[in-house]
């Protein structure tokens, strides 16, 4: 039984004034606690009424929405048309490789 409890212990992060902490909870992987003022919570609800959704359904498609961007924005770089036309070029004609690039390259291990 001991077991079983430990798997299905994680970690939330209780914040502080000053500090983030992690904290155990003993609850499945699917289960998110939010601790929300009541004018925020009236706010989400009349939002929920408004598009005829529930409060879970409704804070999924739209906290979802936000982490899409946030790992678009953080997995992609956005280049000038100078930065784009000067990677093409280095694509096709590379520059020789210098002495640093030539020793970590015999500093890698032989791939078999």
């Amino acid at each position: 039984m001991l077991t079983n409890m430990l798997q299905s212990v994680h970690f939330q992060c209780v914040q502080n004034k000053d500090f983030i902490m992690p904290r155990a909870s003993i609850e499945s992987n699917s289960r998110v606690a939010l601790r929300i003022q009541p004018a925020d919570k009236a706010r989400l609800v009349r939002a929920c009424a408004l598009e005829r959704t529930d409060l879970t359904e409704f804070i999924l498609r739209n906290v979802l929405r936000a982490v899409d961007a946030v790992i678009d924005q953080s997995e992609r770089v956005a280049l000038s048309e100078r930065d784009s036309l000067r990677v093409l070029e280095l694509l096709e004609h590379p520059p020789a490789p210098n002495a640093r690039l030539m020793a970590a390259a015999r500093a890698m291990p032989a791939q078999q």
